[in-house]
């Protein structure tokens, strides 16, 4: 503990005037960018960790956490081995899918599209997709009427909007007395939905009985979309389920479909923080600097005290209270403003694309449209007692120098 001596020595000093301005502004230096690394860190993790968010409750949200599909063929009996899978107290939901590949045209806009033949009652317990329509009802989707229910992107390429008709191209070729010729059927768009990612530029959902007759599917479906209560743990989960299947499946995950990009953003999220934590690193060790020339400009001083009957310990204790207010100042401004601009960075960036007319982040080349973020007080917590401790780990050198500081010699030429 510092003595009421050094403590108040020491807090003169920070608070002082100093004749040598060149000091004040490196104290001044440090303290300011002590803040800033602080304050880019937090905003940094904090947009990493809105993005994994993003990817986790929107991206994940839309596609399976796993399938089971068949081998070449449809899935027959998908109602008993829905009901086996259900049993697994890991999963909680199920719904049956065909899954189409296609062009879907109108008035000459001609877009390649992912159809998913869905059950519209089955398939809100393992999408989000019924949540979050712009336009209709997700309930319309019904069997035989042939709607359509499309990405809010994706409508606005081919220019349609509610009502209007749309043709889907299937890459399968029927042959008839005109020839050979591609399988065309038109659909009715009954719904738009908006999930602010990529996936609303290239994903269309229609009727699972509707799908089975455009690609000739007697019966049963191609495969069966798995919600789990864990979607880290599919891979492991996902094949234990297979293996007590009767009969031979293909099984997936989505660590197949989006595991990259999930890893992508953890690895980066890893690396920005590190080369940003180095920045505080240098921050806080600019108090070695800053201490350094104090303990010089104040030799006289020291030896003053040293007469007076200081020990070497106090005036190692107030050179470390003048370093550790400088570095805790700037440490915990920086993270009241890095706090303040993760709260706040999402609606900052919309407002500048309002105002400057660009979009810093389309959706045609990211995988959601806008800026997320999302504190941790735990990332909070962390940064700060680090740069904390960095911060006092700095002052002890300058004041080890201070403390071996001889009165007969600092005085000799005053």
């Amino acid at each position: 503990m510092f003595k009421p001596f050094s403590l108040f020595v020491g807090l003169r000093y920070t608070a002082a005037k100093r004749n040598n301005h060149f000091i004040s502004f490196i104290s001044l230096v440090s303290m300011l960018g002590l803040m800033l690394g602080v304050a880019a860190l937090i905003l940094v993790l904090s947009v990493m960790n809105g993005f994994d968010r993003e990817l986790k409750d929107r991206i994940l949200g839309m596609v399976p956490h796993a399938s089971i599909t068949g081998y070449d063929q449809p899935i027959e009996d998908w109602k008993s081995i829905s009901s086996t899978v259900l049993d697994d107290p890991r999963v909680i939901g199920t719904a049956p899918f065909i899954h189409a590949q296609g062009m879907l045209t109108n008035a000459g806009q001609v877009r390649g599209v992912m159809v998913q033949g869905v059950d519209p009652e089955a398939e809100k317990a393992v999408s989000i997709v019924a949540d979050h329509m712009l336009n209709g009802s997700w309930d319309t989707l019904k069997e035989a009427n042939f709607g359509i229910v499309l990405g809010d992107l994706l409508a606005r390429y081919l220019g349609v909007r509610m009502g209007d008709k749309v043709t889907l191209v299937l890459p399968e070729a029927s042959i008839s007395v005109a020839g050979v010729t591609p399988r065309l059927k038109r659909f009715t768009v009954v719904g738009i939905f908006s999930v602010g990612a990529e996936l609303d530029s290239s994903l269309a959902y229609i009727n699972i009985d509707d799908a089975a007759k455009i690609k000739r599917i007697p019966e049963g479906v191609e495969g069966i979309r798995l919600t789990l209560d864990d979607l880290f743990k599919a891979p492991l989960a996902v094949r234990e389920i297979g293996s007590k299947l009767p009969g031979y499946y293909l099984i997936s995950d989505w660590t197949r479909t989006h595991g990259n990009l999930f890893q992508a953003i953890q690895m980066e999220k890893k690396m920005i923080g590190l080369l940003l934590f180095l920045i505080v690193f240098v921050a806080a060790f600019n108090i070695v600097s800053t201490l350094v020339m104090v303990v010089t400009d104040k030799k006289s001083d020291i030896a003053i005290l040293r007469t007076l009957g200081a020990t070497p310990g106090m005036i190692m204790r107030i050179f470390m209270v003048q370093g550790v207010v400088i570095g805790f100042a700037g440490t915990l401004l920086g993270a009241g403003l890095g706090t303040l601009l993760a709260l706040t960075v999402t609606d900052l960036v919309a407002w500048l694309e309002s105002v400057l007319g660009v979009q810093f982040l389309s959706a045609d080349v990211y995988f959601i449209s806008y800026l997320p973020s999302q504190l941790n007080m735990s990332d909070v917590v962390l940064i700060t007692a680090s740069a904390m401790s960095i911060s006092f780990l700095a002052t002890l050198y300058p004041a080890w120098r201070a403390s071996k500081t001889q009165p007969a010699e600092a005085l000799r030429y005053e």
